[in-house]
């Protein structure tokens, strides 16, 4: 029977390079000049931004956007934390990447897809949802129906197989 799988998934080595990309542009920054910015990444999932006030993080958060839009990343998939900001001016902020569908977004994709009565079935395994039916067509018309939906994540459809 064809099936295929729906995940939400980037790429890391993008991640990577659009935070190499934000360090070297910082460098480079007028009015980044004689200041200390910096740009962590402790896990593949988690970028730090540091600097030494509110509007040099606003300005450090607009590259590290910017950067990784150029590279693809899907924004829907980006967390931006509160910036944590010290009585004495240091700024910080978090901005967390999601990997994978948590469990009331996968159950929001598979009740639609239920909703809209196609003759497939959906099964959530371990942060994807496979999705098996009799007819090619029919998976087809799944995957167009839900590029057109808005869920607030990125969807990536993988593992086609007839």
């Amino acid at each position: 029977m064809p099936s295929f799988d729906i995940v939400s998934e980037i790429e890391r080595m993008e991640i990577e390079n659009a935070v190499n990309q934000a360090r070297k542009e910082t460098t480079t920054r007028f009015d980044f000049k004689g200041s200390r910015v910096t740009i962590e990444q402790p896990k593949p999932e988690t970028i730090i931004l540091e600097a030494q006030d509110s509007k040099k993080l606003q300005a450090l958060r607009e590259i590290m956007i910017g950067k990784l839009a150029k590279r693809n990343v899907d924004l829907r998939n980006v967390e931006e934390k509160n910036p944590l900001i010290s009585p004495l001016g240091h700024a910080r902020q978090e901005l967390l990447i999601k990997q994978g569908l948590d469990g009331p977004k996968a159950k929001e994709i598979v009740a639609a897809i239920k909703e809209k009565k196609f003759k497939v079935q959906s099964t959530l395994q371990d942060r994807q949802i496979r999705v098996t039916g009799p007819k090619r067509d029919e998976l087809q018309a799944v995957i167009s129906f839900l590029k057109q939906s808005d869920f607030a994540v990125a969807l990536n459809f993988k593992n086609f197989r007839d």
